[in-house]
């Protein structure tokens, strides 16, 4: 008495073999095009460079450098229009890259530990599904005996 099963295995799983996780660099190859490639790459050079405490200090130095300036004309106007649109964007921007990029290498990271996790799983799926042919096997082979004993014993009591 055969054990009736047939493992059918998801087609993810041969993918899988051939696939990495993603990263967020790795997304700079994405794109339909030469010039959709070219654009991201070029766009991540960029944020890498102005995403940096570095460049957030050099912003910081130009906007000061106007600052006497716009304090000698007096007028309020120009202070309030200095401080939002000539410090605050200018020294805001980097920042607020750094701490995407930042972000970003946590997703990355998260990214590579749930692929590795998942990795696991399927591992010791495997191995249960292994521990389950062993069982199966070896049930068969009980089954088999039990099913000879009682033969024997219906044979012998006729």
């Amino acid at each position: 008495m055969p054990v009736d099963y047939a493992h059918n295995q998801h087609p993810r799983i041969e993918e899988r073999k051939f696939e990495k996780p993603i990263k967020v660099r790795d997304q700079a190859q994405v794109g339909e095009g030469f010039f959709a490639r070219l654009n991201a790459k070029v766009g991540l050079k960029i944020t890498l460079v102005v995403g940096t405490m570095w460049a957030a200090y050099a912003f910081a130095l130009i906007a000061l450098l106007s600052l006497p300036s716009t304090i000698s004309s007096g007028s309020l106007f120009e202070i309030v229009v200095w401080i939002s649109s000539s410090f605050l964007q200018l020294v805001l921007l980097p920042i607020i890259i750094v701490g995407q990029n930042i972000q970003a290498r946590a997703a990355d990271k998260r990214s590579e530990a749930t692929y590795k996790d998942a990795d696991a799983v399927l591992h010791e799926a495997r191995e249960i599904q292994k521990h389950l042919k062993a069982q199966d096997a070896e049930i068969e082979r009980i089954l088999g005996l039990l099913n000879d004993r009682l033969n024997a014993s219906e044979g012998s009591a006729s």
